[in-house]
């Protein structure tokens, strides 16, 4: 898994190297929550970098690296628990760009994304204690975490590039991998977030 990110973030730096490719900053905040779960949004945070490739007048090829804290909270008889695990996440986004005033576009993107989780933890308190777990480490005496590092999903979005340089997106992601093992829950427990985020385009 760690040289498939290696080899991907490579290819990343390998994009931004074109003399055409234009990097922007972006930050903002997440809402997540976990498919067949009962949990409720989380609300996070989102923070990254992106890269944008013009292909011709109409087409973009964007990508970047983002750091989002995902997962889910619930509150049920007294008991309250949050799970947030943090991703690094690659997009592979192809993006359709329409003017909509002079150096004003509206921004179509989707594509596949990769994650990586980078730590986050389980808690759980009831009666005043408090009992929590890393989320990427081995449990107790179970070989296995709780959730896989690698992560696979869609992204897609809207947003505008306002003067060709400040950026206001809406992001959604859906999650093909489980989130949590079968181990320790059901299945198809996939990652759901809507992110929204500001930025700006060197």
């Amino acid at each position: 898994m760690k040289k498939m990110m290696i080899t991907l973030l490579m290819g990343v730096l390998a994009v931004a190297s074109y003399a055409q490719a234009r990097f922007d900053v972006h930050a903002g905040m997440s809402l997540a929550n976990i498919t067949n779960s009962e949990g409720n949004l989380k609300v996070g945070y989102t923070v990254g970098l992106g890269v944008d490739y013009p292909i011709d007048a109409l087409w973009s090829f964007q990508t970047g690296v983002n750091i989002t804290s995902k997962g889910a909270k619930a509150n049920n008889d007294g008991v309250s628990a949050k799970v947030n695990p943090v991703y690094l996440d690659i997009p592979f986004l192809a993006a359709l760009k329409m003017d909509i005033s002079d150096g004003n576009k509206i921004v179509l993107n989707a594509g596949p994304y990769v994650g990586f989780g980078l730590g986050g933890k389980a808690k759980q308190e009831e009666a005043g204690i408090e009992i929590s777990s890393k989320l990427f480490s081995k449990v107790g005496s179970n070989s296995e975490s709780m959730m896989p590092r690698c992560a696979l999903g869609l992204q897609y979005g809207v947003g505008l590039e306002l003067s060709d340089t400040y950026l206001v997106h809406l992001t959604g992601q859906y999650g093909f991998t489980n989130m949590i093992r079968k181990s320790f829950a059901g299945d198809n427990n996939k990652n759901l977030a809507f992110l929204l985020t500001v930025g700006y385009r060197f």
